[in-house]
């Protein structure tokens, strides 16, 4: 029988967020790359909420568009409503948040995937990987490296040779879902699974895992009483997402959001049918998202609260389906009714989606290198909801890193690893392969120990020129940030410079503002540290000043308002580098260091960390059993050397 085989650079399966930037990545590099999809009408399908970005999850978005990715270029062309979060704390922690009409960023992705050079677009299922294994000579450049990836197979027969596979196979691996007692073996949103996969991964030696998620019902407008709801409205100058993107270009009238909450008729409902929830039930497998939790989880584990808020967000323009924040479930159909129509504003509600749970299949992320690679197959990456995360935007910078380095694989170069002091995306994947992760895993502020040095408003200072040296970033963008870091500078050192002293108006401009009176001569950035003042406010005593972009001004203020801060982080971050810089030799062998303790050793054996820093953060990885390595490694330095 003949049987249909095609020879491309990469293959990527899924097109998801983590496969749209991962195929993206590797063709703007110029590498011949097919995309693999159940559903070619799924590309970049959001089957949970309707928005991108969000508290942390914005931070990743834009570091994703600083390296050269597309997610912030579509949800800008396709939000219906922007806002910036946390904007009363500091600016480490403002994050932007942006609704999105669904089906119009479906669309606009695919538009962009259908007109990429060297991208293929192919329907079909993935059902095996093909690898060989290493020859003698590989194994020693490898080293610990047994099998190297070859291509796939499709459910047709049909072979695709490839010298990279990147996986991104989302919630779809052996996927079912579950409303009530009624079990559907189904993708999200009703569309074909994947079920031969896993299999192939397992001949591999991949270890599986069985996560769950799950999504809230979507309502019909028109049954909704918006009177009995708080009005949530966007930002009145909205900021873009991508640093590419022109301010003015996308100011638009916006769609409003609603806040409502649940009460204790909604708890009581919800209490006297646990038995029928199959997370209780004992039906569920898989783990949950502990920080995304179902209204069930919510009621049981938080019981001594009385409501809980739950928030109704158009899904798109040309459609009256209301999504339901908040209240994700997996209660059955008839106690999902009588549950939402409990809260004010939805007693006459109609469901056009129900709320379902979903499990699937996912991977031990510590399989993976720092490149997300796995250690042990040469040219296998993977990114998204398989490594055991959770949310578009987690998946989008996983996949667009594990396709950057897919790519920089195939040409010889030198792949990348974003530490934690570079970027929220580098915390999220050492979190991944460093960390016992037995839940999906979600990115938040807190889990990154240098977000002030990390904040959404510098991902462009921080990470073009990695894009750009990688072939994602144009040269007309990379230029521009050059120009931008510049200007910055420039200002900051003009405001040291420029020196006021206690003259009459000065001091009367300060009683204006209720600001201390000048006893001494100040510089303009001494002023600007001043909580009361702000840059523009200063205009009126520095006439002199350049004209100066918005987002210039932002960098200035922060960098200088909070210049002591900034200056102590980066102080800490040089000794984090310190470790970072101590690699660990890939041939070392943990049971020679008879100083280690058994669980330390255990743990080194599993997780094989590239550096004495990423060892550091294992748990079950000790202080004193840092310093045991440290001591070995420069006795092996010393052998070496002699």
């Amino acid at each position: 029988m003949s049987q249909i085989r095609e020879v491309y650079d990469v293959c990527v399966v899924g097109a998801g967020h983590a496969g749209c930037e991962a195929a993206l990545a590797c063709a703007r590099m110029g590498l011949e790359t097919i995309i693999f999809t159940v559903s070619v009408d799924s590309i970049a399908l959001m089957p949970c909420n309707p928005n991108i970005g969000g508290s942390s999850k914005g931070h990743l978005v834009r570091e994703v568009d600083a390296l050269g990715g597309e997610m912030g270029k579509n949800i800008d062309k396709t939000f219906i409503q922007s806002k910036m979060l946390n904007t009363s704390k500091g600016p480490a922690v403002h994050s932007l948040r942006a609704q999105a009409d669904k089906a119009e960023y479906t669309w606009q992705m695919r538009r962009v995937l259908e007109n990429q050079e060297h991208l293929t677009i192919k329907q079909a299922e993935v059902c095996e990987l093909l690898a060989e294994n290493m020859t003698e000579e590989d194994e020693k450049k490898g080293k610990s490296v047994s099998r190297r990836i070859t291509g796939v197979r499709i459910f047709t027969g049909a072979v695709y040779e490839c010298k990279a596979v990147v996986l991104c196979t989302g919630t779809y691996l052996n996927s079912r879902c579950l409303c009530g007692e009624a079990i559907t073996y189904t993708g999200p949103n009703g569309l074909q699974p994947a079920n031969h996969l896993t299999d192939s991964l397992k001949n591999l030696g991949v270890e599986m895992r069985r996560f769950k998620t799950g999504t809230p019902a979507r309502m019909d407008k028109r049954t909704i009483d918006f009177t009995k709801m708080e009005e949530q409205l966007g930002d009145d100058r909205i900021i873009p997402f991508s640093f590419s993107t022109d301010p003015d270009s996308i100011q638009k009238d916006q769609v409003s959001c609603w806040l409502t909450y649940t009460n204790e008729e909604t708890h009581d409902i919800i209490r006297a049918n646990l038995d029928r929830s199959p997370i209780y039930a004992g039906i569920i497998e898989g783990t949950g998202p502990r920080y995304c939790p179902s209204i069930e989880d919510k009621v049981v584990k938080f019981a001594d609260k009385k409501r809980h808020q739950v928030f109704l967000e158009p899904e798109g323009i040309h459609t009256n389906e209301m999504y339901v924040g908040g209240m994700s479930s997996s209660l059955p159909e008839d106690v999902q009714l009588a549950m939402y129509r409990s809260v004010p504003g939805l007693e006459h509600c109609k469901i056009v989606r129900n709320a379902y749970a979903i499990e699937y299949d996912c991977i031990n992320a510590r399989q993976l290198n720092p490149t997300l690679e796995f250690k042990n197959i040469r040219g296998l990456f993977s990114g998204g909801q398989f490594n055991g995360s959770s949310g578009y935007e987690e998946a989008a910078a996983q996949g667009l890193i594990a396709g950057m380095n897919a790519g920089l694989s195939i040409q010889g170069k030198e792949q990348i690893i974003l530490d934690r002091s570079q970027a929220y995306i580098g915390v999220l994947i050492d979190d991944l392969v460093t960390k016992d992760n037995f839940e999906p895993y979600r990115m938040m502020t807190s889990r990154a120990e240098y977000r002030l040095l990390l904040r959404q408003d510098n991902a462009d200072i921080r990470l073009r020129e990695i894009g750009y040296q990688a072939g994602l970033v144009s040269e007309e963008d990379y230029k521009s940030t050059l120009g931008k870091q510049m200007l910055i500078q420039e200002e900051m050192e003009r405001l040291k410079k420029t020196v006021v002293g206690a003259a009459p108006e000065i001091q009367r401009f300060l009683q204006e503002h209720e600001s201390s009176p000048l006893k001494t001569a100040a510089s303009l950035s001494e002023l600007m540290c001043r909580p009361e003042l702000s840059y523009s406010a200063l205009a009126e005593i520095d006439p002199g000043r350049p004209q100066l972009s918005s987002a210039v001004i932002e960098q200035v203020e922060i960098e200088l308002k909070y210049e002591g801060y900034i200056t102590r982080q980066m102080r800490q971050v040089e000794q984090f580098k310190k470790m970072e810089k101590k690699k660990i030799p890939s041939w070392i062998d943990y049971e020679d260091i008879s100083s280690l303790r058994l669980e330390a050793r255990q743990k080194l054996i599993a997780y094989k960390p590239v550096s004495v820093g990423q060892a550091s953060r294992i748990s079950g990885v000790s202080p004193a059993d840092i310093s045991v390595l440290l001591v070995y490694l420069e006795h092996q330095a010393k052998q070496e050397s002699e």
